[in-house]
């Protein structure tokens, strides 16, 4: 028996829950396709939309690409900063930081491929780095801000300035999630949890480095 029509007009999807699928499916896309496989008509119909959905929401595949590492990005910082919460102890805010770090680099190696590579072909190709400075230049910014904050709140004494510590912290986090994409099995959670902890001591809390020599 055929269904019933449906009287009025059909309720719109709002456009948060569009963006929300449309970056469900694209990373998916990219992440079992590579970028230059992945179609945007392939994704749109996915995430049960038409491609005009994706116009309607980015200016192309390169925007999709970054929207998708931003939007992950910003989840990690905003896992981190709860984790670390209102510590008033540099220790105890550098270890919750290093573990929940560690986390995402370990048990999120999808985000990790799909940022080596954007990171690759904004090598190449200028349309794509115009995506990616802002976006790295956005997070580092955000680091600096949190280090600072953090910082002033627990008395820690830095090695350095904020922003520096920012993009330390920045290339040490894509440099270990591409040691772990390139040999998972000796870089695992508590491997890359230590390399966290200890550089995150060495800027945030030099005088205990020491420690750092019997562990």
């Amino acid at each position: 028996m055929p269904a019933a029509p449906v009287d009025g007009p059909i309720p719109r999807v709002p456009r948060d829950e569009v963006r929300r699928r449309l970056l469900a499916a694209a990373a998916k896309s990219f992440a079992e396709r590579g970028y230059d496989d992945s179609r945007l008509e392939d994704i749109a119909n996915a995430a049960g939309f038409s491609k005009g959905a994706v116009y309607s929401n980015f200016a192309g595949k390169a925007e999709l690409f970054g929207a998708i590492l931003g939007a992950g990005a910003d989840t990690e910082f905003n896992l981190v900063m709860a984790e670390i919460g209102d510590a008033d102890d540099p220790r105890e805010a550098i270890g919750a930081a290093a573990r929940t770090v560690a986390w995402r680099i370990v048990n999120d190696a999808e985000r990790g491929q799909l940022g080596l590579e954007f990171a690759a072909r904004a090598a190449r190709d200028m349309r794509t780095r115009d995506i990616l400075t802002p976006l790295r230049r956005a997070q580092r910014a955000a680091a600096s801000r949190s280090i600072a904050d953090v910082a002033e709140r627990t008395g820690a004494t830095p090695a350095v300035g904020p922003d520096l510590a920012a993009l330390i912290l920045h290339c040490l986090c894509n440099g270990l999630s591409n040691e772990r994409i390139a040999d998972p099995g000796a870089i695992d959670a508590e491997t890359v949890e230590r390399a966290l902890a200890a550089v995150l001591t060495l800027l945030l809390e030099p005088r205990a480095a020491d420690d750092l020599r019997t562990t």
